[in-house]
């Protein structure tokens, strides 16, 4: 079939992500081909010490999303978009968003980036034998409860972004369980949230007298491929106000970026990974085995199928890199020039290759906020060196691509080097990896492992939302994930692999060793600042 009359058959496939600083919709076709998008622009903000988005915030910015999806369907094939054969709704991972029994929001939603609850996430670790990290919705919840906030008597569900936007289109409190593993511990034999852990949770906390168990407040928990819900009446209108867009339409299980990350990269299968680098930076690895011991630095999720995976979760990646981005734009406009962003952007980073491998000594810390892969709550900015270092341009910009790694490495490390996990394939996807064979050839460096970019990782999260929306909707029975991007949609594909320099894997453990004992400086930039 055409495109025009796929859209008019209601035969494709829509995917939306709210990504940190843009929601996108991205519309397929049954082999996963982009064929339409739209997106918006929104940014979080800093509200009495919370990283929060409002709830307009969210709804003017998604039905922004769509009508530009829509604008963009008219665009190209003359037709108006009214629905399609299945759809759904990732997010950001993790945060905390709390509602009372009238579906009230008690509190302001506190993103991952919220860096408070080292107590909460401490406690809980040592009480589960289980990594919990601050990021964590349970973490958030047992803050709350540890900080005696007054709403929390009132909790009767908490969800995550996803998990909210998708009950709000079709009123199912459910999560995909990617998702889910970033709110609570996730049973892998189960595919459900691990019982004992969730007693074990009630049991501490019984004394507070709350009138609530958590397994009554949390979403449930979902396989990709299963169904959860669809579109009502009410969720298309406030999709599309425009009342174009029709009822009843499919929607798979809401996940986070994590499982739309390996997703977009067919990193699903054991011994895969993927690097999703932009605002924050994550590195995730399918695992064979459990790992030996807790590592406060790598959490354990799942893939939207549920398999074991370990995640390297970073909050800073590319926000000092646009800032100083931006202030060499400002100073060409101070002579008249102005420069395409992308352009400039491409120079930048393609000068850094001609680098020295160590940045001629140069360190610097892009910590925007707090890091608690290397201890840290608060973030200060900051560039190093000494007098006798190197400063060009081409080390400058190679130090802040490789600063915006740096946190990433001191945890995979663990992973790789303390754990041995055996990675066959790590693919990289997201901003920092769009200037061909720069991103990829630093971060092959940093794990000294071969990197690939597929031609498609541009497409990112929502592609890959699109293609967990098709394989509900068209999977054989009992065909696994796996099997279904294998077979329908990545057979074909090429993409580019960059194996590591030897040079340039010594350079970047030369950065590392003076990252590492240069934290001390960062450390009182934030006391001090």
């Amino acid at each position: 079939m055409e495109i025009k009359e796929l859209i008019e058959a209601k035969q494709t496939y829509l995917g939306i992500e709210f990504g940190s600083t843009r929601i996108k919709a991205v519309l397929i076709d049954e082999k996963g081909t982009p064929i339409a998008s739209g997106d918006h622009e929104w940014e979080n903000r800093l509200e009495d010490g919370i990283w929060t988005y409002t709830m307009d915030d969210v709804w003017t910015g998604i039905q922004d999303c769509y009508a530009n999806l829509k604008k963009d369907v008219m665009t190209k094939y003359g037709v108006k978009l009214t629905g399609f054969a299945s759809m759904g709704i990732s997010a950001m991972m993790h945060g905390y968003l709390a509602f009372d029994k009238d579906d009230n929001l008690l509190v302001p939603f506190r993103t991952w980036r919220n860096t408070k609850q080292e107590q909460a996430a401490s406690e809980l670790t040592k009480v589960f034998n289980y990594n919990i990290p601050q990021r964590w919705s349970i973490s958030h919840l047992y803050q709350s409860m540890l900080n005696k906030e007054e709403h929390v008597d009132k909790v009767t569900f908490f969800t995550t972004l996803a998990g909210y936007v998708h009950w709000k289109l079709t009123g199912e409190k459910v999560l995909g369980v990617g998702d889910a593993s970033g709110m609570f511990p996730i049973d892998i034999n189960t595919k459900n949230y691990d019982m004992s852990m969730v007693a074990k949770f009630d049991e501490i906390v019984a004394a507070k007298g709350y009138g609530f168990k958590l397994e009554d407040i949390l979403p449930k928990s979902l396989n990709a491929g299963e169904d959860a819900g669809a579109l009502t009446a009410e969720g298309a209108k406030l999709l599309d106000p425009e009342g174009d867009l029709v009822a009843g339409i499919k929607m798979a299980p809401p996940e986070g970026d994590a499982g739309t990350g390996m997703t977009a990269t067919n990193a699903v299968g054991k011994r895969t990974g993927n690097t999703s680098a932009g605002t924050s930076v994550f590195a995730m690895v399918v695992l064979e085995k459990e790992l030996s011991k807790v590592y406060p630095q790598i959490d354990l999720v799942t893939t939207p199928d549920g398999a074991l995976v370990a995640m390297v979760h970073c909050n800073n990646c590319t926000s000092d890199i646009n800032a100083w981005v931006n202030l060499m734009d400002q100073n060409l406009k101070l002579f008249g020039c102005n420069v395409d962003k992308n352009t400039l952007y491409t120079k930048l980073f393609e000068v850094a290759l001609e680098g020295d491998a160590d940045c001629g000594g140069l360190i610097s810390y892009n910590y925007f906020s707090g890091e608690p892969v290397t201890g840290f709550e608060d973030g200060a900015p900051l560039v190093v060196r000494k007098a006798t270092d190197t400063l060009n341009i081409a080390n400058f910009m190679r130090m802040h691509i490789y600063s915006s790694l740096a946190a990433l490495k001191s945890g995979l490390d663990l992973l790789i080097k303390e754990e041995g996990v055996k990675v066959d394939v790590m693919l990289g996807h997201g901003g920092l990896f769009k200037t061909k064979g720069v991103g990829q050839s630093f971060l092959a460096a940093a794990i000294n492992s071969p990197v690939s970019v597929m031609e498609t990782a541009g497409e990112g999260g929502p592609w890959g939302m699109a293609l967990l929306a098709a394989y509900m909707a068209n999977k054989a029975d009992g065909e696994s994930l796996q099997d279904y991007l294998n077979a329908k949609i990545f057979a074909g594909q090429t993409g580019s692999t960059l194996e590591p320099k030897a040079e340039d894997v010594a350079g970047f453990d030369a950065f590392m060793k003076k990252y590492m004992a240069g934290l001390a400086i960062e450390k009182a930039a934030v006391e001090t600042l």
